[in-house]
């Protein structure tokens, strides 16, 4: 949450004052969704939540035709700061999400060896279809429109599942030289078995 309530807090006051609909929509274009786990459907929820809290204000609502009442926000000086500490934070601190894929990796025993080579191949397509995206992305006319630094994220993100791509490549052909899970046949956790 305090990567959504960062960018949110940040984009209000880069953008002030705006709809919650142009807030979504600029993290949407940036796939916040994916490299910062902003989730579309709980921009709104925050936006009405950090107001509650007094680190944004409504300064109107409004409703033309049949369409829904658009709130329009403004940051507020204890939202400034609350920013500018989220900033800071998350610029010095490095974090490692959750994986899920790291959990199951961790009972990589629990497979048959072709099954696990196969996923860790399946893998890296997914995350070469991901870079594909990406560099469409910032090859298209409206990353133009975009500051450029949103061109460098989508940069690193490529350049990591690149890595990632190499490292499922590498750990799949050890699994098929049927290269040892553990360094003794006695270091076996009980019921697991090196298939």
């Amino acid at each position: 949450m305090s990567a959504t309530r960062m960018m949110i807090l940040g984009l209000v006051q880069w953008m002030q004052p705006v709809h919650g609909y142009d807030v979504r929509r600029e993290l949407l274009s940036w796939s916040a969704d994916k490299w910062a786990n902003v989730q579309p459907g709980s921009i709104y929820h925050a936006l009405r939540k950090l107001t509650e809290e007094q680190l944004l204000r409504e300064v109107a609502t409004e409703q033309v035709g049949a369409r829904p009442a658009r709130t329009t926000y403004e940051i507020t000086e204890k939202g400034a700061a609350e920013f500018q500490s989220l900033l800071r934070v998350n610029w010095w601190s490095v974090a490692t999400p959750p994986d899920p894929f790291m959990a199951a990796f961790a009972f990589l025993p629990a497979l048959p060896r072709a099954e696990t080579a196969a996923a860790l191949r399946n893998r890296a397509v997914q995350l070469g279809a991901g870079i594909q995206q990406l560099q469409a992305l910032i090859g298209a006319d409206w990353a133009d429109h975009k500051p450029v630094y949103v061109r460098w994220m989508w940069e690193l993100s490529i350049e990591r599942a690149e890595a990632e791509i190499r490292w499922c490549e590498r750990i799949a052909a050890r699994i098929e030289k049927d290269e040892p899970y553990f360094p003794t046949p006695t270091g076996q956790p009980a019921g697991w078995v090196d298939h």
